[in-house]
């Protein structure tokens, strides 16, 4: 008995050696592996880009031999100063519009090399389950900045709510532009961030699709979802003189990929508006 318990407990010893050196030598590999990854920066803003690189981009990238970072700036101007200066490899945070917009005013050399899945503004509510329950004289609170007014109204207008005049430019449309409102509607301009914290006080909220994801509104819940054109979904972004580097034709040819796709289906992201290119 004591013949077979010292036996036992050698084996024993010896696999617990052999396991720490297995142990050892995975590690070792993978460090290796990870060593050969070429590092990249992408710039976000607060909202659901940052995650989508992170948990859906930057594993499928690393595939392709790419490590990525990403770095969130707390506005809408950084991201693509930072990348016209080489601060950063490319950004991802703004819709197509923005980008020729800003890219203009600014003299910046960015271009967008693919679109990706986007959260298009939503109306919410907390005290109706659909907006056929919409009574008349209802409060509804809206961004006041002039872009995301704009689309405010073009959603709600989408929904029967308003109309808007005729012949006018619906990127530029402001309230003066309603030409009827059927449920004399009391409109409540505030900034955009705000909206989420207005929803117990007003009957119905339109909040654009970052500041929804960042007050965590699920999108599968909203009353109703913006139906956006190519303007309005969200690009990503380098420099003009990278845009067929190694690391964008890797970035698009994930963009595109069935396996990007798939792991879209299967997250957060499944109830954004999907790309032009996928349709």
């Amino acid at each position: 008995m004591r013949r077979n318990t010292k036996w036992g407990l050698a084996l024993a010893g010896i696999l617990l050696v052999l396991i720490a050196i297995f142990g050892l030598s995975r590690r070792s590999q993978t460090q290796a592996s990870d060593s050969k990854l070429q590092t990249v920066t992408i710039g976000v803003a607060a909202g659901p880009y940052g995650d989508m690189a992170n948990k859906v981009l930057g594993p499928l990238l690393k595939k392709r031999g790419y490590q990525v970072v990403t770095k969130e700036f707390n506005d809408y101007v950084q991201p693509n100063k930072a990348l016209n200066s080489g601060e950063i490899d490319a950004n991802l945070f703004q819709h197509g519009l923005y980008l020729k917009t800003f890219a203009k005013a600014n003299h910046l050399k960015l271009t967008a090399i693919a679109q990706t899945p986007t959260l298009g503004m939503g109306i919410y509510s907390k005290k109706l389950s659909k907006l056929s329950q919409l009574k008349a004289g209802a409060t509804v609170s809206i961004p006041n900045d002039p872009s995301n007014l704009a689309r405010a109204l073009q959603l709600l207008a989408a929904q029967q709510l308003i109309t808007l005049k005729k012949n006018i430019d619906v990127t530029t449309a402001s309230k003066a532009d309603i030409a009827t409102n059927p449920y004399h509607l009391k409109f409540k301009t505030l900034d955009a961030a705000q909206l989420p914290q207005s929803l117990t006080n007003v009957a119905i909220t339109v909040v654009p699709g970052n500041y929804s994801w960042s007050a965590k509104l699920d999108p599968s819940k909203a009353l109703a979802l913006e139906k956006l054109n190519d303007n309005y979904k969200e690009v990503f972004v380098v420099k003009t003189s990278k845009q067929n580097s190694k690391f964008a034709k890797a970035v698009k040819s994930v963009l595109n990929s069935k396996a990007f796709k798939q792991a879209i289906a299967k997250s957060e992201f499944k109830d954004f508006d999907k790309p032009t290119a996928w349709q």
